[in-house]
């Protein structure tokens, strides 16, 4: 199997086993196993397949552009990353869509007032950014991996809780967005706070930082 052909079949077995054990194999494992043991064996299962990807990711070596980003798309880029680096952050606290986490009625402010699924949305940007400005074979394969797995398990993730929270979600959904900036709680507060926006920042300034540990080029503040 040459390099990119396993970049292929783990992106496949990376994003075939989410949707299966979220879905389809969910009520029998939680059966099997218990909620915990559940959330266990999902996270090991998830870790070890996501470890083999990054692994197959860099025994791919040296692969030609297939185009070149002009140098505004890399500045847009930076900027989308930051967006999204605000979703990821606002997402961590007060997410209903957690585990354990409650869901009392409330209003969505913050991230969850621009879309109910930031921490999806956030996943899918860093995909589209990266792709567009780095389109490499295995890029492109693992980008579009990464797209589908957040919109497509955004997308049912909504059926799911619907059915497992019907006193919830269906409200939910009524008061926020799937696509950003497009619902009705926008009317409301979007702000996300100083410790998100301080917390964001230190993500994508980390991140970034990072770019040429793993053998990409220097990008934002630091290029």
């Amino acid at each position: 199997m040459n390099p990119l052909t396993q970049v292929v079949v783990a992106t496949i077995a990376f994003v075939g086993t989410h949707f299966l054990m979220s879905h389809r194999l969910r009520a029998p494992m939680v059966a099997r196993l218990g909620e915990r043991g559940f959330q266990g064996v999902y996270s090991l299962v998830s870790l070890t397949i996501f470890a083999w990807l990054i692994w197959a990711m860099f025994q791919v070596g040296p692969e030609p552009m297939l185009w070149t980003a002009p140098h505004w798309a890399w500045l847009v880029g930076g900027a989308v990353m930051l967006v999204a680096s605000v979703l990821l952050v606002g997402s961590l606290i007060g997410n209903p869509a957690l585990p354990g986490m409650s869901v009392s009625e409330r209003e969505p402010r913050g991230v969850f007032a621009i879309t109910r699924h930031p921490m999806m949305w956030s996943f899918a940007l860093w995909a589209a950014v990266h792709a567009a400005i780095w389109p490499q074979p295995s890029v492109l394969v693992l980008c579009a991996g990464i797209a589908l797995l957040a919109l497509a398990g955004a997308a049912g993730q909504d059926g799911k809780k619907s059915r497992l929270q019907p006193d919830f979600w269906p409200v939910w959904r009524a008061k926020t967005a799937f696509v950003p900036f497009t619902g009705p709680a926008l009317k409301r507060s979007w702000w996300p706070g100083w410790g998100v926006l301080l917390g964001s920042l230190a993500l994508w300034l980390l991140a970034t930082w990072l770019h040429p540990v793993f053998g990409a080029p220097s990008v934002g503040v630091w290029s």
